[in-house]
């Protein structure tokens, strides 16, 4: 099995259950295909001495053993009345896979956990769009874990990359010293392959196994075509139609200049306020990556956003390439790639990789458009200060006027930016960017927002009552 770094959060949650620190199902939730129930399945393997698992989706008649009574007695006679399986309370893990099409199974959770005789996970790929039909959430019942395709980190470990390789360069890049010339290139390498092979699950494993671009390639077309039929099957039928243009169209407005998407590309009368929904509706089913833009580079980001001006990106580099084979001047994608001709012409991929890698770490996607200072391709949040950052898939990375704009204000007080490029890790060159570190694009895998460590205590003195 695929090596996955949400092992670590079962891992947490599963001690808490044992413990008795926090008794609560943990919800995955996430796209189709990305690994969730094949990550639970290995994960109980190891951890438990029973498992269960139930699928809504491919048996339809699981549903029947939450109709009626939702008390836990009744629940658990029916489950193991269905299953024919032993359930040992304090040793048994139950999934509760594809549970948006068994609304009732969520609001049954309550009583489960509260019951305590058994672990729960439950997965769900639609969720985000199936909402409405659940009559009571289990609301304090539930721990959300929320699952992406492969990140960089991931892919590289999949491919044989040592964890003792991994943590020089994470020494590297928080030091901010060059890394070796040879370990650059075959970092760069792997990236480039990781831009066209992406992080489904599948797609990842056919790479490892054969190393066949057309086979994954292949793989890719099955999941276009998979989430173009989850359009069809579960949006409202006012909705589908815009939703499968807007999904079709997000690869050619990458492609474009800005990239920014353009309703007027889809139709002539479109209005923001009537696709609004369908926008949301690829978001929350984690088809597509909203990234919003924002007026000023200052927390929090979210109060200057502008939810009519975004660009949307593709969960999946991999798709994305694949997508874009078949428009005009891509047709030689994937083989320009691995060749190295990763040029400015590419840098819809670029982009959409490293707001694929920044969307798996945590943060949320903003950039910034003025037109007093220019356009910058991403603005995250990271602790106490907002990270701005530019995407370069060109050669000529040392050029970034937005970027000098913005860091040359100082009410903003940006403490660092970052210019990802293919260059190796660089110190500023010059006094109007003296906050501008470049970084190799394989070292997104080290950004992650900034937390505080370990539990935030405060107490108030009461002795003056």
């Amino acid at each position: 099995m695929l090596e996955r770094t949400a092992w670590k959060a079962l891992d947490a949650w599963s001690a808490d259950q044992k413990s008795g620190r926090s008794k609560k199902a943990l919800m995955i939730t996430g796209a189709r295909q990305i690994g969730k129930t094949t990550l639970v399945r290995a994960f109980a393997r190891e951890r438990y001495t029973h498992f269960a698992e139930l699928n809504f989706l491919e048996d339809p008649e699981a549903a029947r053993i939450f109709e009626g009574s939702l008390d836990a007695d009744t629940i658990i006679t029916n489950l193991t009345a269905y299953l024919r399986t032993p359930l040992e309370a304090g040793s048994t893990l139950i999934l509760l896979d594809e549970i948006q099409e068994c609304p009732s199974a969520r609001t049954a959770i309550k009583f489960l956990v509260e019951d305590g005789r058994f672990d729960y996970v439950e997965t769900g790929s639609l969720l985000g769009v199936r909402t409405r039909q659940v009559t009571s959430y289990p609301v304090g019942f539930e721990q959300q874990l929320h699952m992406y395709p492969l990140d960089f980190d991931e892919f590289c470990r999949a491919n044989g990359v040592q964890q003792r390789t991994l943590d020089i360069l994470r020494e590297h890049f928080t030091q901010r010293t060059p890394v070796p010339d040879a370990v650059h290139t075959t970092m760069m390498q792997l990236w480039q392959t990781y831009l066209i092979v992406g992080g489904m699950p599948d797609a990842v494993q056919e790479y490892v196994t054969t190393h066949d671009i057309a086979r994954v390639t292949q793989i890719h077309r099955d999941l276009l075509a998979l989430y173009r039929l989850d359009i069809a099957k579960y949006a409202e039928k006012n909705d589908e139609t815009k939703i499968r243009a807007i999904f079709d169209a997000i690869p050619s407005q990458l492609d474009d200049k800005n990239r920014r998407f353009i309703l007027a590309d889809l139709s002539k009368t479109a209005r923001q306020n009537r696709y609004a929904s369908s926008f949301l509706w690829l978001a929350d089913a984690g088809v597509a990556l909203p990234c919003y833009t924002v007026k000023d580079p200052v927390r929090p980001l979210e109060g200057s956003g502008n939810h009519s001006l975004f660009k949307l990106f593709l969960n999946d580099t991999g798709l994305l390439c694949t997508a874009l084979m078949g428009q005009v001047g891509h047709g030689t994608l994937q083989y320009d790639i691995l060749q190295g001709r990763v040029d400015a012409n590419l840098g819809a991929v670029m982009e959409n990789v490293i707001a694929q890698e920044l969307r798996a770490h945590g943060f949320d996607l903003y950039y910034m458009n003025a037109k007093r200072y220019g356009e910058v391709d991403f603005m995250v949040e990271s602790g106490a200060d907002v990270l701005p950052l530019e995407v370069k898939s060109g050669r000529d990375w040392t050029r970034h006027k937005a970027l000098d704009n913005i860091m040359a204000v100082s009410e903003w007080n940006i403490p660092v930016s970052y210019v990802l490029c293919r260059g190796n890790v660089a110190a500023p060159k010059n006094e109007t960017s003296e906050r501008v570190v470049y970084l190799p694009l394989y070292m997104s895998m080290f950004l992650e927002p900034q937390r505080a460590d370990g539990p935030l205590i405060h107490t108030v003195d009461l002795s003056a009552l």
